[in-house]
């Protein structure tokens, strides 16, 4: 599945500033994590924001914004926004501003443990 490499570019742009910040590929798109935890991302054209369960009543009320549901399955916490959600420099900023604010409170993903043999 392709994803829109503008929209990962300006995201990328946009957390240049941040410290820890690893770019993965998942889910089709791409995902940056941020301290070790999933915070913005790219999957398909919409951008996939980590807004935690506190921020998610407000987030989905904006234009463009839909709950995520991956596997037909709704994610706790994460939505997708559309170009119609980030047309503004203003609104972009506010999503990225939005998963930034949720990251110190997010839990970090498990990590895999390596099987010895």
């Amino acid at each position: 599945m392709a994803f829109n490499e503008k929209l990962s570019d300006r995201i990328r742009e946009a957390l240049s500033g941040q410290e820890n910040v690893i770019e993965k590929r998942m889910f089709g798109g791409v995902c940056y994590m941020v301290n070790d935890k999933m915070c913005v991302g790219v999957i398909g054209e919409e951008m996939m924001c980590r807004v935690g369960e506190e921020a998610f009543d407000a987030a989905i009320e904006r234009p463009g914004c839909r709950e995520m549901d991956f596997a037909s399955r709704p994610m706790k916490g994460y939505v997708y926004v559309s170009d119609e959600g980030m047309r503004t420099r203003e609104d972009f900023q506010y999503w990225i501003n939005l998963c930034l604010a949720h990251n110190p409170k997010a839990n970090a993903s498990k990590k895999k443990s390596v099987a010895k043999k």
